[in-house]
């Protein structure tokens, strides 16, 4: 039987269970460099069969949020092997997710105050970014109108992915994750209402799939396609992501695609509470049926509907994230029924320090 607290092998990586700690953005590093807070944080978290980091910007041009630790310098590659070593020692595993965010940036925070690269140059409205706003300070502001990459600038953020998970390895990752959900780069480039490109990668759905794809292959030829993982936010509409014509389709061709790949997974992620659009009836069973991977999902899950979902075979492994911020035993929790701590929502991000991060203590039945 299917469970939440069975073990899972992972292509060649033994999973003690099949929670997956989501990941999510928690603005902690005031220098885009992690900290022996971050080393505690993810170790605290360690009894997750598999923890997936913070969305990682690949390059400064990547970044659409401050004080997001990033990998692609030689001191965040050496900080993050001591985060690695931390969730090692307590047993854990730990991808890293690789970020670009596309449109999803302001000037302020772009090199040399440059426009935001995107598919093409139309701007995200109705949504913000955290960057700096017209008084200095950090906090809310709209992102900036895009520029639209060049055909060699695509393929150079191609091989900027590719360096980012070669550090990755370097600093001790059990593999990566290639984010491409909640309408950030890739996503901007699958959209046919976003991307109006005339070159190959835009126009038909084959080429505005390109740029994922050699993307995908590019990671797998470089560290080998059993440690890549890849997140969607299927039908998605966050930061101002909207429907297209073809996103049925499109879907499907990309389950379709991966699945003649030998990845390590695929990660979908549902978020009925934060966007509007629904997932139609049936999607899960269809894409299940077209990429016969590992597959893993979030959104909205508790123990009872995981092990429900995993049961029907439509899932190996279930995703967890708000959860986690303040049950760093999460595991121990749910497999022994104990009560659920609530989280400060207002420290999720922007706090510098231990609240509302590290603090978070260890359910003591002793106490109950």
């Amino acid at each position: 039987m299917n469970t939440l607290f069975a073990p899972y092998n992972l292509s060649g990586i033994s999973l003690a269970n099949r929670v997956v700690m989501a990941p999510m953005t928690r603005t902690r590093t005031t220098d885009n460099t992690p900290n022996e807070l971050t080393a505690l944080y993810y170790a605290q978290r360690a009894s997750a069969g598999l923890i997936i980091t913070e969305g990682m910007p690949i390059s400064d041009e990547g970044r659409g949020y401050l004080y997001t630790p990033g990998l692609y310098t030689d001191e965040q590659t050496q900080a993050w092997r001591k985060v690695t070593a931390a969730v090692h020692e307590k047993g854990g595993k730990i991808f890293a997710q690789l970020w670009h965010v596309g449109r999803m940036s302001h000037v302020s925070i772009q090199p040399g105050n440059a426009a935001p690269v995107s598919s093409g140059t139309v701007p995200a409205t109705n949504t913000t970014v955290y960057a700096w706003t017209e008084t200095g300070e950090a906090g809310p502001v709209a992102p900036s109108v895009p520029r639209a990459l060049t055909t060699e600038e695509v393929q150079r953020v191609t091989m900027d992915f590719v360096s980012s998970a070669l550090r990755a390895m370097e600093a001790g990752f059990d593999g990566v994750e290639l984010m491409a959900a909640n309408g950030f780069l890739f996503d901007q480039f699958l959209s046919s209402e976003l991307n109006q490109r005339t070159d190959e990668y835009g126009g038909s759905l084959a080429n505005r799939q390109r740029f994922l794809l050699e993307t995908v292959d590019a990671l797998a030829a470089a560290i080998g396609g059993e440690k890549v993982g890849v997140r969607f936010s299927p039908f998605g509409r966050l930061y101002d992501l909207g429907p297209y014509a073809d996103e049925a389709e499109a879907w499907m061709s990309v389950a379709a695609e991966l699945n003649v790949r030998e990845l390590a997974y695929v990660h979908l992620n549902y978020q009925p509470t934060i966007t509007a659009a629904d997932v139609p009836a049936g999607f899960g069973a269809k894409f299940r049926k077209a990429y016969q991977g590992t597959l893993i999902a979030a959104g909205g899950f508790n123990r009872e509907i995981a092990d429900a979902e995993l049961e029907k075979g439509e899932l190996d492994l279930v995703a967890f994230g708000t959860a986690y911020i303040a049950n760093p035993d999460l595991v121990e929790r749910m497999k022994h029924g104990w009560p659920l701590a609530e989280s400060d929502r207002s420290t999720f991000y922007g706090v510098i320090g231990a609240k509302g991060y590290t603090d978070y203590p260890r359910y003591e039945r002793e106490a109950a």
